[in-house]
């Protein structure tokens, strides 16, 4: 889940997520028939194919092409492949802005290796690949890093240019709650892929590589060469960069307030510059604001519905928690899931218990 840094990763930007405790598990068993075979325990539903067939595959259009994309990464990456069973199972919410996606990918990914090395950072890339070139979502890649690179009780500062990353400690005195809207827009898809040309667009007007390299004043220099849309889409990656530094420093000085001020600020940039929000993550920031020990609440993820996250007083998380549910509740007529979230270590085999 990430805190705050939204839309700037393909941007090559900063983002400062956390790896929440909440997982998706792959079991790997060889198949004795050569048979690449795949079940999800969620979707009750199972594929199968040949594994020599799998270079040449294309889309199903459905949750199987996040398997089969990073098979076909690692075959192309020289990782030999036998016949093998995956059984699939996830407790990360589909489609709330949590990552689901990533998670499956590196999960998969992981068990697909088994005893074979490879690089946690070229594990990150190559699941990245699957789902920009296989499923076609164009991605950045912070979901799958943090995946793999998140820290027990810490945020990770990602430098998504340079692929570094820096251990962020929160303060204490701080909980950190996501609540689900329990929808999810059709619109996000499509918009996604338009906040991408967007900003390239952008970027092209002011002569730079991407907005990481852009300022304000470059980009009201570019003003008159670009749509108010573009304008205000560059606006938004520009100024969250700056946020990302200035949470960065009020976690250092344990300044709560801070940090809260910059998620509000942060959400009612996707509000209005970005544009990637939608009434009811909207009715949940405003409705957060107003509760008791709540220092701020901004969207998260890609927008259109999913997740909202607050920072709270946790001494105030079980007010915070029957209050903003019986309000959501009460307006959309929605019960909202809400989910403690932990910052936990990243993707690992965990063996089974005897």
């Amino acid at each position: 889940m990430n805190l705050i840094g939204e839309h700037t990763d393909y941007n090559l930007g900063f983002v400062l997520p956390i790896a929440i405790d909440k997982a998706c598990y792959v079991a790997a068993a060889p198949d004795p028939k050569g048979k690449f075979r795949v079940w999800s325990e969620n979707m009750q539903d199972g594929r199968e194919w040949p594994v020599e067939a799998l270079p040449k595959l294309s889309p199903a259009k459905d949750w199987s092409d996040y398997p089969v994309g990073v098979a076909k990464q690692l075959l192309a990456a020289g990782v030999p492949l036998g016949g093998v069973n995956l059984a699939i199972y996830s407790a990360v919410p589909v489609g709330s802005g949590l990552s689901s996606s990533a998670a499956l990918e590196v999960s998969t990914a992981l068990a697909l290796l088994g005893d074979h090395q490879l690089d946690r950072l070229e594990i990150a890339k190559l699941c990245q690949r699957a789902e920009r070139e296989f499923v076609g979502m164009p991605c950045g890649i912070m979901d799958q890093y943090i995946s793999l690179f998140g820290q027990a009780g810490a945020a990770v500062k990602i430098d998504c240019r340079s692929l570094e990353n820096e251990t962020v400690r929160l303060p204490d005195g701080v909980a950190i709650c996501a609540v689900n809207t329990m929808v999810k827009h059709e619109l996000g898809s499509s918009a996604y892929r338009d906040r991408v040309r967007e900003c390239s667009e952008a970027a092209q007007a002011m002569g730079v590589a991407s907005l990481r390299d852009a300022s304000l004043e470059q980009l009201e220099s570019a003003r008159p060469k670009i749509s108010e849309v573009v304008y205000r889409r560059a606006r938004h990656v520009i100024t969250e960069n700056r946020r990302v530094e200035a949470f960065l420093a009020a976690c250092a000085h344990a300044n709560r307030e801070e940090m809260g001020r910059l998620f509000v600020e942060s959400h009612r940039s996707l509000q209005h510059d970005y544009e990637v929000s939608c009434e009811e993550l909207d009715y949940l920031v405003d409705t957060a604001l107003a509760l008791p020990g709540v220092y701020g609440a901004r969207m998260t993820g890609g927008g259109f519905g999913g997740c909202m996250v607050a920072l709270i007083k946790p001494e105030l998380v079980e007010t915070f928690e029957s209050e903003i549910s019986r309000a959501y509740h009460a307006r959309f007529g929605i019960q909202p899931q809400i989910y403690r979230c932990v910052p936990s270590a990243g993707a690992g085999e965990e063996l089974p218990t005897p």
